[in-house]
């Protein structure tokens, strides 16, 4: 059987779509996570510092850049990968979602006190234990969050691909 092989061109119109994006994950000092409240979503109202990545930039890029950006924090690397993130499309969002979950260690009392968010993006930060975060989130965003907790703990990076937006 032979096959027609089509230009990269031709072939990649066929593809599915994705965006990419990086973050990055912080726990305070008694080891809880630490989220940003966005002011632009009520799907997802609490977030780590991070977002969609730009045209020739990697996720690892991507999440310091954004981290940068929201926080005023620097993440010095190396890169470590908690986890990667895939959603499909949906309603909301035409494209899948594949992302990329870094470790930014902990933080100090201090560091914490000195984040600066942007307000056109982020009006809190807070940090509270893993059961305490279930309350303030959609249940796929705390099984989300403690996937990556657990690849905190036992450094095994998470695959969570159940993240996808409302069909």
């Amino acid at each position: 059987m032979s096959r027609k092989w089509l230009p990269p061109e031709e072939f990649a119109a066929t593809l599915p779509k994705a965006s990419v994006f990086g973050a990055v994950f912080f726990t305070d000092e008694d080891d809880r996570p630490v989220q940003l409240r966005a002011t632009y979503s009520r799907v997802h109202p609490w977030q780590w510092p991070g977002g969609v990545a730009e045209p020739g930039e990697r996720p690892w890029e991507t999440a310091v850049r954004e981290c940068r950006e929201e926080t005023g924090l620097h993440v010095p690397g190396p890169p470590r990968l908690l986890a990667s993130v895939f959603g499909l499309p949906g309603k909301d969002w035409p494209l899948a979602t594949v992302g990329f979950v870094f470790d930014g260690g902990r933080l100090s009392a201090r560091q914490l006190a000195a984040i600066e968010l942007d307000p056109d993006e982020h009006d809190r930060v807070r940090a509270l234990s893993v059961p305490d975060w279930q309350p303030l989130m959609p249940d796929r965003d705390h099984a989300r969050l403690r996937a990556v907790m657990t690849a905190r703990h036992t450094g095994v990076p998470a695959y969570f691909d159940t993240w996808d937006w409302e069909v």
